[in-house]
């Protein structure tokens, strides 16, 4: 019925305010931690290597549970193999890497967040 309107009472109005809560928050329902920037940064071209790899999430990490790899275009691995999450930054995983040369790296990461969520994913980056 078109026009038709529900009387606002105290049970819906809790209704209504719980609903808006819920959508203003949607970080804290889904649970994830997800890549909020990196450098190098995602796709980015370098004219020089980096020293390391580094991500922060959007939520602390489980540091016994992530891992961070970089690997060169023959899919080889080439990081110094010591990712770790950040113990004074629960948000940062990172990875030292020796000095690269020109060609093209895939970073591969697999993280969980400490309410236990998994995400995983992988960009690539470029030396000149």
């Amino acid at each position: 019925m078109i026009g038709t309107s529900v009387p606002l009472n105290r049970g819906n109005a809790v209704m209504v305010i719980a609903l808006l809560v819920l959508c203003a928050l949607p970080g804290m329902s889904w649970g994830h931690a997800f890549p909020d920037h990196s450098e190098p940064k995602v796709g980015s071209t370098l004219s020089a290597p980096p020293t390391q790899v580094r991500i922060w999430f959007d939520a602390a990490l489980e540091p016994a549970f992530c891992a961070i790899m970089v690997h060169n275009a023959d899919g080889k691995m080439v990081d110094s193999r010591n990712g770790r999450v950040d113990p004074s930054d629960p948000t940062l995983l990172s990875v030292t890497v020796p000095r690269l040369p020109a060609g093209t790296y895939l970073v591969i990461w697999n993280v969980v967040s400490r309410d236990g969520h998994r995400t995983q994913g992988t960009f690539p980056f470029t030396i000149k």
